[in-house]
């Protein structure tokens, strides 16, 4: 069948089967003008490789476990697997408590804030987490925050080794899309190593800072930094290689 006789069929768009073939996960054969074939094999490889990435697996991963899936023995897919599974299932959890601290900060900034008394003065030390210095303060406050919670930005570097893969799928998958192509439409974008900056009207902070952390949580693999710039916001997207193509179709559809 030809590519996108598969991607219909799989429901893999025909951007990530090119990819995937790049990265040796689904062989193809060619036709003498050129064209992609693949054989019937290639829709159950594609749901093996779909659902190793929901585990979490990286593609280096998926693709050694596919070759132990290909040798036809199911107990030795089992051990290959398992421990590939509880080390994924360390990272989630060192992530979850991450994000649980996160949040017990953003209550008790919350918190803090409601209970300062409605004054008509200039704000004083009192205030407490009113009492930011400079916007380039700010600006690496909201860094640490959205790249990692708990951590200086500059030691945030998760997103080089975790694993590709997204956990949203269907309708929420989709929804986030939308989200995100609506915060950073009419975005001028410039291509970075490893990603893009996309600059946008400042006033678009707070949502890109919501949509980024929610994005963190089901994507790890994508590494966010936020810099405020006067009047603009200044938003570079990072992912390893194995999330390239990822990255462009959700911030550069454009390519």
């Amino acid at each position: 069948m030809r590519i996108s006789q598969l991607a219909e069929r799989s429901g893999v768009p025909a951007t990530t089967l090119r990819f995937y073939e790049g990265a040796g996960l689904l062989p193809a054969d060619r036709t003498p003008s050129g064209y992609r074939l693949y054989g019937e094999d290639a829709v159950e490889r594609l749901a093996f490789i779909g659902a190793a990435k929901h585990l979490g697996l990286p593609l280096e991963e998926i693709g050694e476990l596919l070759a132990v899936w290909e040798a036809g023995a199911c107990r030795d897919v089992k051990a290959d697997l398992r421990p590939r599974i509880a080390a994924r299932l360390a990272e989630t959890d060192a992530r979850a408590a991450d994000l649980a601290a996160l949040t017990a900060s953003l209550h008790t900034a919350l918190e803090h804030l409601d209970a300062l008394p409605e004054r008509a003065s200039p704000c004083d030390p009192e205030c407490g987490l009113l009492t930011t210095p400079t916007p380039a303060a700010a600006s690496t406050r909201l860094v640490d925050a959205v790249v990692a919670p708990g951590r200086p930005a500059a030691e945030a570097e998760v997103w080089r080794t975790a694993p590709v893969a997204c956990s949203l799928t269907g309708d929420g998958l989709h929804e986030r899309t939308v989200q995100w192509r609506e915060a950073v439409d009419g975005a001028v974008r410039t291509a970075l190593p490893d990603g893009l900056r996309l600059t946008l009207p400042v006033e678009r902070t707070a949502r890109v800072a919501e949509l980024a952390v929610a994005e963190q949580q089901c994507c790890p693999f994508f590494d966010f930094r936020l810099h405020l710039d006067g009047p603009r916001l200044h938003l570079e997207v990072r992912a390893p290689a194995d999330g390239a193509s990822l990255l462009a179709d959700l911030f550069d559809p454009t390519t």
